[in-house]
């Protein structure tokens, strides 16, 4: 019996099924960490002071050229995705200049020659001014109204009346959408933000096209049970192609089923039923562990039925997806997997030569290497038998998924070493990231002289900053157990929780076949939406 075997079955015998808060009540922060929060508080101010100085009102920093980018349509989504952290840090001073500038910026048009992402914009802006209405009291209504002066014009992504699934981009001269295909992330992904607006405007349109989107998309035919294949064309709402990820395309359309659920505290448990049955398949089908030091990942199914060992910073958020849905749907089997799956994520970061994790990666398991691409080269292979895990994309972006789902494993557990991680991933970002006037991302995180990458994310004040300052931070101020973090990190509240998530009296344990690596393709499979399983 191999080690994951006799893991997976000794925490599946001591499954409890009791109703607990997400967070751990006992978590007790270090004497350490208002030193901590300090330092993160200040690699926010340097950053934000140099946009202010070099990029005011354009959407990035470029710091290393000292300039400025458009790449969001030129409303300054740097200042949208700050706003939040600017009101948990108590910069109030820069958030009241925030909010002047978003009520002097006219969002019925862009501001570049560049369509309108419905994702990006819902993300970034929807969701930044929604979250700083609410954490500033309702003191600033023009934040509700700039984000349904946004939310009025993408609406036009469903161009029939009939139409489930919403066209990614938009033209904002003439309100006509890109005709392509799009992928059920960027189609999945609205739920939180517009049932939001839905609440503040009184308008319930919002809501419901973003339900609409999802409901079409629990209720597909599926190549795995519970999970859509990635791509979606929205002309016909059929599938494109079978290829199945928690990572890019599809991310954010699992993490959201649990999340909506959880925000909305619905009768309907189509949500939490559709994020179970989606971890319960991937317990039986891509859950993998490296022939090295047994590392936890989840694999990706092509589109020829076939598993890809790979692994991406992006679909690092998996791990505290699967902490918070096992913590609301009372499966500790599934919390331990998601600490796992953590754990598998820092270890990117832990293994490199700058402490920083890589955009991407693949290891070895049991039923093979394969990825879809060619076979790792010798310098690959001898980090993989050292570490793991083999590099397969080298640069980082300043992404936040590996240090959100450490925050959700320090606020379940309390376990130092995920707070120690924060730390560490801090040192490293100071040391390596820093710039003559910010910080920026570098080309390989394998190299400590690497060059840098001449562009300073927005999501780096709405997550990295973000989610580093609130795991030293007091576990009561947004707690996990009051607030539902969107995928750019801006948070919601949340009514008081119910006592579990998902269909049935008493949840059950995730299945209880013991996990057994795919030796050759499953056959597609499509299944019965109205036999959704109840973990």
């Amino acid at each position: 019996m191999t080690s994951f075997r006799r893991w997976f079955l000794a925490v599946l015998a001591a499954s409890v099924v009791k109703a607990e808060p997400v967070q751990d009540p006992d978590l007790q922060l270090p004497p350490s960490a208002s030193i901590h929060q300090a330092t993160v508080k200040e690699l926010f101010v340097t950053s934000y002071e140099a946009y202010q100085e070099y990029a005011w009102g354009h959407d990035d920093l470029l710091p290393v050229s000292e300039s400025y980018f458009d790449g969001r349509n030129g409303w300054g989504a740097s200042i949208a995705d700050a706003m939040s952290t600017m009101w948990i840090m108590g910069l109030t001073d820069w958030f009241e200049q925030a909010v002047n500038h978003t009520a002097n910026t006219d969002f019925a048009i862009s501001h570049t020659f560049d369509t309108v992402s419905l994702f990006e914009t819902t993300i970034r802006y929807v969701a930044g001014f929604i979250s700083a209405y609410e954490l500033s009291g309702g003191q600033y209504p023009v934040l509700v109204e700039k984000a349904q002066d946004l939310a009025d014009q993408m609406a036009h992504a469903w161009v029939r009346e009939n139409q489930s699934i919403p066209y990614g981009f938009i033209n904002f001269a003439n309100l006509l959408p890109t005709i392509a295909t799009t992928n059920i992330a960027e189609a999945g992904s609205l739920t939180l933000e517009w049932n939001r607006l839905s609440l503040y405007t009184g308008n319930s349109t919002y809501q419901t096209l973003a339900e609409k989107s999802v409901q079409y998309m629990i209720n597909m035919p599926t190549p795995l049970p519970g999970m859509p294949a990635q791509g979606i064309d929205p002309l016909t709402g059929d599938p494109v192609g079978g290829y199945v990820t928690w990572g890019g395309g599809s991310d954010s359309y699992f993490e959201y089923l649990i999340k909506y659920a959880r925000l909305t505290n619905t009768d309907d448990n189509s949500y939490a039923d559709a994020w179970l049955t989606a971890a319960d398949t991937s317990v039986k089908t891509l859950l993998r562990s490296s022939t090295v030091d047994d590392w936890l990942y989840l694999a990706d199914y092509d589109d020829d039925q076939v598993i890809r060992h790979v692994g991406s910073h992006l679909a690092c958020f998996y791990g505290g997806n699967w902490i918070l849905g096992g913590k609301l749907t009372n499966n500790e089997t599934l919390v331990s997997i998601g600490l796992r799956l953590t754990d598998a994520c820092w270890n990117t970061y832990a293994s490199t030569a700058t402490g920083i994790g890589p955009e991407g990666f693949a290891y070895i398991s049991s039923d093979g290497n394969f990825t879809g691409n060619t076979a790792p080269s010798q310098e690959q292979l001898d980090f993989y038998y050292a570490h793991g895990f083999y590099i397969t994309a080298p640069d980082y972006i300043l992404r936040p998924e590996v240090l959100e789902s450490n925050f959700y494993a320090w606020r379940a557990t309390g376990d130092p070493k995920y707070f120690n991680n924060a730390i560490s991933a801090t040192i490293s970002f100071k040391k390596y990231l820093s710039t003559t006037v910010a910080y920026t991302g570098i080309y390989d995180v394998n190299n400590v002289i690497s060059e840098k990458i001449d562009d300073m994310e927005s999501f780096w004040f709405a997550e990295v900053l973000k989610y580093l300052y609130l795991t030293f931070d007091d576990p009561n101020h947004i707690s996990l157990d009051e607030y539902v973090f969107n995928t750019e990190c801006h948070v919601f509240k949340a009514p008081p929780a119910k006592s579990h998530y998902g269909s049935g009296s008493e949840p059950q344990p995730v299945s209880s076949q013991p996990f057994s690596p795919m030796s050759a393709p499953l056959p597609a499979v499509s299944p019965n939406p109205a036999l959704l399983r109840s973990l």
